[in-house]
């Protein structure tokens, strides 16, 4: 029997709820919150909580690395040329602000996910991966069968479920058995629940990272979470013995503890004796030795390099593992040769290079979904087999940039190209710098040179010269 609307939006909620779980896990951990694993049970029963709001995080670093190279600029049609309208459909989402927002919770979660639907006017909002869901068709990796997106208001949740077909949507109290029914809040009088949809797809688009062909999109911080969690024990007992054993213990041998008498205030007679408390010792740094025999001995600090050692180590590890430059995790960048820099971040680079093809993918498709909303079903098919222009991954200096650009200008690259190289400009811009070159070129063709260069001269200035250059002899015979 086939699955009911109601029926599919219940299983899909309740894999989205397994799915929460591990969403909030790698978000904490890349908040820092972390609790202290790898310790014996006697040192955390000595330390209690002390070390609870302690994280060196080295779990924000991998993600903040690889999303602050991933900037992508514009998109192109299938014949090369640059979607304009697709380039203004995305500012008026503010998608160039969203993006990276989106872009570093799929790095975080695995998986972020982008609506595309139209209210009034196209819109696309970005979604976390605790909030959206989407189901392919079985056997089909890319082919959406259904995306479900919830959200709360108070005391009512909200869910709407997307199918090629139709649009159900949904509401229910959030209290302990609150069953979904048909939606009437936020609704037109007389406006139905479930609507057709438009767009005749699903118009939910999955921001996968690094998926597979047979498992599912994987975090970022996975890795790193296990070196994660031993350097942040590793500091817990560096500090613990820097507290203790830091600096020399020194120890009074052959002489009895310091005491004092106890005398009853009554009759004035000794009653006993107590041992005298030693941090006024500490305090004062006195003490005399009274016993004949009695020595000082000095134990010698602990050395904690050998913690440090350990953590530089696993930091590497990290470094190794994620492609992560080390500048990004040590710190330390001196008197290195950009050829030595650009090796270093070569791995980072191809990272970040894969997930801009993959990235690409889904981005593609969500400008697809934007021109099918404003019913442009031509320019849809054409951005499906075009492609996203990305900025550099790879930082380089000025003089880097423009030394490249130079020679490659001498094998006869056009400007256009080279000017799409120049990190962080814009299709836009370079629209802007054609039609100053066309300007300037037809300056030069119609010989009025104080166009390009100087101050331009003033009309007013021109028809009074031309009036004051007469013929000598209209101005003899007008006197």
């Amino acid at each position: 029997m086939a699955e009911t609307p109601l029926q599919m939006t219940e299983r899909l909620y309740g894999k989205l709820q397994r799915r929460r779980h591990a969403a909030k896990r790698w978000s904490d951990a890349y908040e820092g919150d972390r609790p202290l694993l790898f310790a014996s049970p006697e040192f955390s029963t000595q330390t209690g909580g002390l070390f609870d709001e302690f994280s060196d995080n080295w779990c924000a670093v991998v993600p903040d690395a690889t999303v602050e190279r991933l900037m992508p600029l514009a998109f192109r049609l299938e014949d090369g040329t640059v979607d304009q309208a697709a380039g203004k459909a995305w500012r008026r989402s503010e998608c160039d602000v969203e993006i990276g927002l989106a872009l570093l919770e799929a790095l975080i979660t695995g998986r972020s996910y982008a609506l595309v639907w139209n209210n009034d006017a196209v819109e696309i909002t970005f979604q976390h991966s605790s909030n959206a869901i989407v189901e392919y068709v079985p056997g089909r990796r890319r082919l959406r069968k259904a995306g479900l997106m919830t959200w709360r208001d108070w005391d009512t949740e909200f869910a709407t479920l997307f199918t090629p077909t139709m649009v159900y949507r949904w509401q229910r109290p959030t209290r302990e058995g609150g069953q979904w029914t048909g939606r009437t809040a936020g609704l037109s009088r007389g406006e139905p629940s479930h609507i057709p949809n438009p767009l005749g797809v699903v118009p939910l688009v999955e921001l996968p990272n690094r998926s597979r062909l047979h498992g599912k999109p994987r975090s970022e911080i996975a890795t790193v979470l296990p070196l994660q969690d031993a350097v942040n024990t590793l500091w817990a007992h560096l500090m613990t013995a820097s507290d203790g054993l830091a600096l020399p213990a020194r120890a009074v041998l052959g002489m009895d503890r310091p005491v004092r008498e106890i005398v009853d205030p009554e009759s004035g007679e000794v009653v006993g004796e107590e041992d005298l408390p030693l941090d006024q010792f500490r305090k004062d740094r006195l003490l005399w030795l009274e016993k004949q025999g009695a020595s000082i001995a000095e134990f010698s600090a602990a050395d904690l390099q050998n913690y440090l050692r350990v953590i530089e180590v696993a930091v590497q590890h990290i470094a190794a593992q994620t492609r992560t430059p080390p500048s990004y995790l040590a710190g330390q960048l001196v008197n290195v040769s950009p050829d030595g820099v650009a090796a270093s971040e070569a791995g980072l680079v191809a990272k970040v290079t894969e997930r801009q093809r993959h990235f690409g993918s889904a981005l593609r498709e969500i400008m697809r979904l934007e021109a099918l909303a404003q019913g442009e079903s031509g320019r849809a098919d054409s951005l499906m087999l075009g492609s996203v222009v990305w900025r550099d991954p790879q930082f380089r200096s000025d003089s880097q940039y423009s030394d490249a650009l130079v020679k490659l200008k001498s094998i006869g690259v056009p400007d256009e190209a080279l000017w799409e190289r120049i990190p962080g400009v814009t299709p836009d811009e370079i629209e802007r710098w054609k039609t100053m070159r066309t300007d300037a070129a037809g300056a030069i063709l119609g010989g009025s040179m104080s166009e390009l260069f100087g101050v331009k001269p003033d009309r007013g200035d021109d028809d009074q010269a031309e009036g004051d250059d007469e013929p000598e002899g209209a101005s003899l015979g007008a006197a």
